[in-house]
């Protein structure tokens, strides 16, 4: 069984963001940057069904040279080998066309099951994973909490809103996008540190895919969230102030 997964590097979580002189973008100087969260949690549910079925995990990941250390991340993990779609530009590209030309990598494996994360910590779209299922005509299924094999037919458990919950059945070749906190994470080990080294990364680009450079987004305006802060005098009976402090913790802060 393929699989191949579809993770993105972007900043790291506890990153201190400075926004830059054009107020369009934020200073990239000295950033830290990680694999993808919701990505994370895709490729671990990669290699636990490599573990069960066999097979092979292949990494995709779009982005500049630095992606690197987020594909040998990967790779010490226990990922097989990489593909890296070299581009310095891909932070301004629109969705569908970054689906695109991951599809279009996609393609060169002809892999059984594509995962990807349900989205990303920077941007936020959720798109990706259905436009690439979309793309390639495949079956696809979104916040995905668990995934079963069988032979050539998938059944995964979805979340709904609610606390509810949706198993659904569909045939391989699939797209899955996997929802963060499904599994416990692992860590890469100092042997798998080393046999990373050694593995295949396999470079690409938009023009060697034939895949045209994508529709920009423009930012026009970037800027932290103010901070503020408000006193709120309850007044009544100790009864009365106790309902009225539930009701704003329910309603406003959403504390209960």
């Amino acid at each position: 069984m393929k699989i191949l997964v579809a993770l993105k590097q972007v900043p790291a979580r506890d990153s201190i963001l400075e926004i830059d002189s054009s107020g369009r973008t934020f200073n990239h100087t000295g950033l830290q940057s990680e694999i993808n969260e919701p990505d994370a949690y895709a490729l671990e549910a990669a290699l636990q069904l490599k573990d069960q079925q066999g097979g092979e995990v292949v990494v995709l990941c779009a982005g500049p040279e630095e992606a690197a250390s987020s594909i040998r991340e990967a790779l010490a993990k226990g990922a097989d080998r990489a593909l890296h779609v070299l581009d310095d530009t891909l932070e301004e590209w629109d969705p569908l066309s970054l689906a695109r030309l991951l599809a279009k990598a996609a393609e060169t494996e002809s892999p059984d099951l594509i995962l990807t994360g349900l989205q990303s910590d920077d941007t936020g779209s959720g798109q990706t994973g259905v436009l690439i299922a979309s793309l390639l005509g495949m079956a696809h299924a979104t916040i995905v909490m668990k995934i079963e094999v069988n032979g050539r037919t998938l059944k995964v458990k979805r979340e709904l809103e609610g606390g509810w919950f949706q198993y659904v059945s569909m045939p391989l070749p699939a797209v899955l996008t996997v929802q963060s906190g499904i599994n416990k994470l692992r860590y890469a080990t100092l042997m798998g540190i080393k046999k990373a080294k050694s593995k295949e990364v396999k470079t690409l680009t938009s023009k060697s895919l034939g895949v045209p450079a994508g529709h920009k987004v423009v930012l026009e305006r970037l800027s932290l969230p103010r901070k503020s802060k408000e006193t709120v005098m309850l007044a009544g009976s100790p009864a009365e102030q106790a309902a009225q402090l539930v009701e704003k913790l329910k309603f406003e802060v959403k504390a209960l």
